[in-house]
C-alpha cells in the first residue's frame, strides 16, 4: 500500500471521528486529534517496508521439515528429534521481472535453517561434532544465491551458486510424496555419522559414511550446489536438457523427459557430471574440513587426491505410475570413481569406484478427503569402493517401509519411514592399523531407524 493511501485513509477515518463526536468536544480536541494523527501517520510511514525495485515482484516461500528419529544400534537405543536432512527447513526469496512478452530475469536466494542436523549425529551425540561451521547445531547455511535470464523460446541461463544439472539427478526422477520426505538419499541421511558395530562392539573407528561413498549425502550419481553458470533448455514434447559448468574442469549434463504413455505416466533422468577439484583443507574452531570442490577421498582432507585428482559420477532414474490405480515403480542406478596419481603409503589398497541401485514400488490415491496416501517399500544397495585408509570396499543393504499422508488445505506432508540396514565391511593390515577397518571380512550388525515427522510448505 502506498503512503498516500495511508494518509486518504487514517484522514478519513479522523473525518468520520469529527463528524461524530459532539460539538463542544470537537472545539476542545481538534488541535490535539490533528497533531495526534500527524504524529501517527509519520510513525506508520516509518514502519512500512519499503520496495527497492518496484519493477521486480518478490515471493518468499519455503518449508519447515522436523522429525523424531528412534534408532537402534543392536546395542544402544535412543529417541532424537531435529531437522529432517532429506528435505531440509529452509526459506527461499524469489525475484522475478517481466522484460517483454518472452524474457524476464530473475534471482533466486535460498537460506537453509537447521536445529539439530540429522545427517550429523551418532550414537554418543545428538549435537553434530561436525568441523564446518555451515553443519553445526541451530545454523543457517546459503544454498543458493544466483541471478537468471529466461526466454520461453531459448530456455533459462543462471549464474551463481545453484545446483548442478546433476543435483537430485536421481531424486528427481520421483514425481510421488515420497520426494518431499524420503528421496533416494534417505538411507544415507538416516544413517547419518552413526558408528558400525560387530558382535556388540563399534568396528574401530568407522561410520556408515565410511561404508557409503558418494559425493551427496552418500549417495552415487546425484550432484552437489555449486558456483556455476547452469543453462536449462525449454521443453519440447516431455524433453528437457541441462549443463552446468565451474572451475576446475567442472561440469555435467543433465536429460529428462516428463509425460504420459497411454495409462501411463512416465518420468525419467539421466546425467554425467565431473571434476578435478578435490577441495581445499580450512580450518575451523572445531578442526578441519573441505568445504568446497567434491569430497576427497578420505572424506577429512584433501592429501590423498594430490595429484591430478579425477572425479565421475552419474546415473538414471525413473518411476513408472498407473494413472488408473496409483501403482508405481521407482528405481535407479548411480555411480562415483575417483582417481588420483596419489602415492599412498604400502599396503593401502584403493578401489575406486562406487555402485548403487535402488527399487521403490508402491501405491499413491486419494483414499480420504485430506489428500492422497503412498505407501511404499524400497531396497537400496551399495557396493562401495574404498575410503582410503579406513576400508578397502563394502557392501551395504538397506530396506524401507513407509507411509506418506498429505493434507491439501494445509499444504502438510506427514510421514512415517521404516530403515533397516546392514552390510559388511573389508580391510587389510593398513586399515586395521589405523583402527578402521579390521583384517578380512567383518559382518555389520543391523542398524533400525524409524522416522516420523512432517514438512509444512509456506
Amino acid at each position: 500500500m502506498r503512503f498516500q493511501d495511508i494518509r486518504r485513509i487514517v484522514f478519513a477515518a479522523a473525518l468520520a471521528v469529527a463528524v461524530l463526536t459532539p460539538p463542544g468536544d470537537a472545539y476542545a480536541t481538534a488541535d490535539d486529534c490533528c497533531l495526534d494523527l500527524d504524529e501517527r501517520i509519520d510513525e506508520l510511514e516509518h514502519m512500512a517496508a519499503r520496495k527497492g525495485n518496484r519493477k521486480v515482484s518478490l515471493t518468499v516461500s519455503g518449508w519447515v521439515n522436523e522429525a523424531m528419529f528412534a534408532w537402534d544400534d543392536g546395542v544402544t537405543s535412543d529417541i532424537y528429534i531435529g531437522t529432517n536432512f532429506v528435505e531440509q527447513s529452509r526459506f527461499r526469496f524469489n525475484g522475478d521481472a517481466k522484460i517483454n512478452k518472452e524474457w524476464s530475469a530473475g534471482y533466486i536466494l535460498e537460506v537453509g535453517v537447521q536445529g539439530h542436523p540429522s545427517n550429523r549425529w551418532d550414537q554418543d551425540n545428538i549435537a553434530s561434532q561436525h568441523p564446518s561451521p555451515a553443519n553445526r547445531e541451530f545454523a543457517l547455511n546459503l544454498r543458493k544465491s544466483n541471478w537468471y535470464l529466461k526466454s520461453t523460446r531459448l530456455g533459462q541461463f543462471a549464474v551463481g551458486l545453484n545446483g548442478m544439472a546433476t543435483y537430485h539427478l536421481l531424486d528427481d526422477a520421483d514425481p510421488t510424496l515420497t520426494r518431499n520426505v524420503n528421496d533416494v538419499e534417505g538411507a544415507g541421511v538416516f544413517l547419518a555419522a552413526f558408528r558400525l558395530r560387530h558382535d556388540g562392539q563399534y568396528v574401530g573407528n568407522l561410520r556408515w559414511t565410511d561404508a557409503l561413498r558418494g559425493i551427496a549425502n552418500s549417495t552415487p550419481g546425484d550432484g552437489l550446489r555449486r558456483d556455476i553458470v547452469r543453462y536449462d533448455t525449454p521443453e519440447w514434447h516431455g524433453f528437457s536438457a541441462a549443463a552446468g559448468i565451474g572451475a576446475k574442469y567442472l561440469g555435467d549434463v543433465m536429460l529428462s523427459y516428463k509425460g504420459d504413455v497411454g495409462d501411463f505416466n512416465v518420468v525419467a533422468r539421466g546425467g554425467y557430471g565431473w571434476s578435478n577439484d578435490p577441495g581445499s583443507l580450512q580450518a575451523s574452531d572445531f578442526g578441519t574440513f573441505v568445504p568446497d570442490g567434491t569430497p576427497c577421498i578420505s572424506a577429512s582432507t584433501n592429501v590423498t587426491s594430490e595429484p591430478d585428482f579425477h572425479c565421475r559420477w552419474g546415473g538414471v532414474g525413473s518411476t513408472i505410475m498407473h494413472n488408473p490405480t496409483g501403482l508405481f515403480v521407482y528405481g535407479g542406478w548411480g555411480q562415483i570413481t575417483t582417481t588420483t596419481d596419489h602415492v599412498f603409503p604400502a599396503g593401502t589398497v584403493f578401489l575406486s569406484t562406487s555402485n548403487m541401485f535402488f527399487l521403490q514400488p508402491g501405491i499413491e490415491r486419494k483414499w480420504n478427503s485430506l489428500g492422497k496416501t503412498n505407501i511404499f517399500g524400497e531396497y537400496r544397495r551399495d557396493n562401495s569402493g574404498s575410503a582410503a585408509g579406513r576400508t578397502v570396499s563394502a557392501n551395504v543393504e538397506t530396506w524401507q517401509a513407509g507411509v506418506v499422508q498429505k493434507i491439501d488445505n494445509a499444504d502438510l506432508t506427514l510421514y512415517l519411514v521404516y530403515q533397516n540396514t546392514s552390510g559388511d565391511v573389508l580391510g587389510n593390515a593398513r586399515t586395521a592399523a589405523a583402527n578402521f577397518a579390521p583384517i578380512g571380512k567383518t559382518d555389520l550388525e543391523p542398524f533400525q531407524i524409524l522416522v516420523t515427522g512432517a514438512k509444512l510448505n509456506f
